[in-house]
């Protein structure tokens, strides 16, 4: 899904894309797949870019000889030998990267010999229709890497941000690590259902963080960061102590009982027609942003 989305919104902005397989079948499958989603994204609406469904088709080629592009499974080794195969095809100028969620960079890249052009760049799911890119360079990596990489970027309509230090699990993980242990654990204790804490997201927190980042929502919530901390310091540091500790993500019973109340709201039959709602949402979403920040931007 991850490397179908980068192959579209390249592509939607006129750049050739080549995406690779050691099956001919997949990429056949995937080809079709990709001129599917165009077509049905040109019918809603929410086709990127300028060029129409048949140029942006064009510019997607598929191949069994690796020399670009690597968007495998979450797992430390596989992807090193990928980039390492990579490493022996590309030139000293070009950039490697890698749209791990979690790996860091060191891990992926340390025995390449072009460890030095090696940046993570790691984005939203699904990319397509959420901006945020995460970028972080290897130890290694040359000043160019990181400008050049964020330019292509911005050229391409995402957002990137920039992670300053080497963290498991860049920044967009850990918060929604962080969320989703609360989740879990609230669930866990009975304190309320399933249903009722997604509500607490969309019909609460997330209707700000839409709009405002958590740090500008403390911001304006108590009239700057000095009156936030006077009234709330206190209570905030007395519900922290009451978080549980990190617990492993395999608890059955817990996860069987979400789960029931997850199938009731959307069969596991329903789930392409699920996708295709969240997708439209965002579009329209993504389309209001666009259409407020263009209006505050004429009042200036």
């Amino acid at each position: 899904m991850i490397g179908r989305s980068w192959a579209m919104i390249f592509a939607g902005s006129g750049y050739k894309v080549s995406i690779y397989d050691t099956v001919p079948k997949q990429l056949e499958e995937g080809l079709a797949a990709i001129r599917s989603e165009l077509e049905s994204l040109k019918s809603a609406g929410q086709l990127r870019g300028t060029l129409s469904v048949e140029e942006q088709t064009a510019l997607i080629e598929g191949t069994t000889d690796l020399k670009s592009c690597e968007c495998v499974f979450e797992d430390v080794e596989l992807k090193r030998q990928v980039h390492s195969k990579i490493d022996a095809l590309m030139s000293d100028a070009a950039i490697l990267a890698s749209s791990t969620s979690c790996i860091l960079p060191a891990r992926i890249a340390d025995q390449i010999k072009h460890r030095n052009r090696f940046i993570v760049a790691h984005p939203t799911n699904p990319p397509y229709y959420v901006p945020l890119v995460e970028l972080l360079p290897s130890p290694w990596a040359d000043d160019d890497v990181l400008t050049k990489t964020k330019d292509l970027m911005d050229k391409i309509g995402q957002t990137p941000i920039t992670v300053k230090k080497q963290k498991d699990g860049l920044v967009l993980n850990r918060l929604q690590n962080a969320i989703f242990k609360e989740c879990f654990d609230l669930f866990r204790k009975g304190v309320m259902t399933a249903t009722d804490i997604d509500l607490v997201m969309t019909e609460g927190l997330g209707r700000r963080y839409a709009f405002l980042g958590v740090l500008e929502t403390a911001y304006l919530n108590a009239d700057g960061f000095d009156v936030y901390s006077q009234r709330y310091a206190k209570p905030i540091l007395e519900v922290q102590k009451t978080f549980e500790p990190p617990q492993p993500f395999n608890d059955v019973p817990v996860l069987s009982k979400i789960q029931e109340e997850m199938v009731k709201k959307t069969p596991l039959d329903k789930l392409p027609e699920r996708y295709q709602w969240r997708d439209a949402r965002l579009s329209a979403l993504n389309t209001l942003i666009k259409d407020m920040n263009k209006a505050d931007a004429s009042k200036q």
